[in-house]
């Protein structure tokens, strides 16, 4: 994985066809995928139940590009090993996921992924703030986590503009999920965003059998960030 700010689309699976998973994502990849987003859900640190390591392995030989895996997980630290040995590229975890979030970053990249911190909508960005050398990438939530399909929050705006200039010149990337549409993207890669999570806007009007639509929506969303 190397860095660059270049924006970067990053379909979520959440919103694929779920008996289709490996076609779906060969699909997207096709049609100019950047990223391949997984949502891990617990039901427990947010309502809904998503997938587990299992399910990252099954679709890890599918992936072409990079595997993103987003644990909305609590306790996360226990099955860091599990998502990291399942193949994923990225494993981010929530600040609130556990009480050491240092040691959860250090534990990922000790398992050999890349680290990501996500920050809910209610989460200060000044959270990060002694942490930033051990992240690789830091995912602002611009709808509150647990659910694909909601509206997007314009206050994380300005969060991800703060995040852009406390990160500097380091290699981080700044990604944001929940509610990214050609409407929406443009205001966070304006204020440094450059990895867009989009799921239900990626996926919506194509299916593996057609999916031009996939490559309409995914440039459509790029053409607006530029």
């Amino acid at each position: 994985m190397s860095f660059d700010r270049a924006i970067k689309i990053a379909p979520s699976i959440l919103s694929a066809d779920f008996a289709n998973f490996g076609q779906e994502i060969e699909a997207v990849e096709a049609e100019d995928a950047d990223w391949i987003h997984v949502d891990v859900m617990d039901g427990h640190f947010v309502p809904n139940i998503t997938f587990g390591p299992a399910t990252c392995a099954a679709i890890r030989p599918h992936i072409k590009t990079v595997m993103d895996v987003h644990l909305m997980i609590a306790p996360v630290d226990p099955y860091i090993e599990a998502f990291a040995e399942a193949g994923a590229d990225v494993i981010t975890a929530h600040v609130e996921a556990g009480p050491h979030i240092h040691r959860t970053l250090q534990a990922i990249r000790g398992a050999g992924a890349k680290a990501g911190l996500a920050l809910n909508p209610g989460t200060q960005v000044e959270s990060v703030d002694y942490l930033l050398d051990m992240v690789d990438l830091v995912c602002v939530m611009t709808v509150n986590p647990g659910f694909g399909g909601q509206k997007f929050i314009h206050s994380q705006v300005e969060k991800v503009r703060k995040l852009r200039a406390m990160i500097g010149d380091r290699p981080i990337h700044i990604e944001i999920d929940g509610g990214v549409t050609p409407e929406t993207a443009p205001l966070v890669a304006e204020a440094g965003a450059d990895v867009l999570v989009a799921g239900s806007a990626v996926f919506k009007g194509g299916s593996v059998a057609n999916p031009a639509p996939y490559g309409e929506n995914i440039r459509a969303i790029r053409a607006a960030c530029s």
